[in-house]
């Protein structure tokens, strides 16, 4: 039984709440989905940056549960796009939004810019809330690569086909998933969380 309470993941999108599941199942904190709790409403993300979607996306839910929640909010900037996807890296192509029809998108908008050109960062923005809501810890953390012309691998989920590690000539489709949880965005935000979460936690628990 772990002396920490349980965490619920401000979203549905169960390849991420697996990824983050995994990075804090070592310190023996348990996340949980908030597809869970049926109470749970989908937060609108209007925010103008990460940092405002995950605050809201944390804060929201947690007074809706009464649990501690973590808020992610993660997305693709693309130089040559001035930033874009952006904030708006899931529903790049529209409401009916999918992997396929925004990574064809993404690709339709860089026809012409040459490989060197196609520099890209993703970026992960964590907020923890407690059960009232408040937003005790906040942290942001990017990964820089670059976007190919074609996908390879399999692995991952929304761009990583196309973003590639310059240095390990590699994309996050083609890296085993161990190795995308040391190099990640979201693995070197939840690097930064994870201390502070646990020297929080354990502060509680005093």
């Amino acid at each position: 039984m772990s002396q920490y309470p349980v965490i619920v993941l401000a979203s549905r999108n169960q390849k991420k709440a697996g990824e983050i599941s995994e990075l804090l199942r070592p310190h023996g904190i348990r996340v949980q989905s908030v597809a869970d709790y049926p109470q749970a409403q989908e937060v609108v993300e209007d925010g103008s940056s990460f940092a405002e979607n995950a605050a809201k996306k944390a804060s929201e839910t947690a007074r809706t549960i009464s649990q501690w929640t973590i808020g992610e909010d993660s997305g693709l900037m693309i130089d040559a796009l001035d930033g874009a996807p952006g904030i708006y890296s899931a529903r790049f192509s529209g409401e009916d939004a999918t992997d396929e029809k925004n990574n064809a998108k993404m690709i339709q908008e860089l026809a012409g810019v040459p490989l060197e050109q196609r520099t890209a960062a993703y970026v992960c923005n964590v907020a923890l809330s407690n059960p009232k809501g408040e937003i005790c810890l906040q942290v942001e953390a990017r990964c820089r690569g670059r976007m190919t012309e074609a996908p390879r691998g399999q692995n991952g989920f929304g761009y990583d086909p196309y973003f590639e590690i310059i240095e390990l000539h590699k994309t996050f489709g083609e890296l085993a998933p161990i190795v995308k949880q040391h190099l990640s965005h979201r693995a070197r935000a939840f690097e930064r969380f994870i201390p502070q979460l646990v020297d929080l936690f354990q502060r509680e628990n005093k």
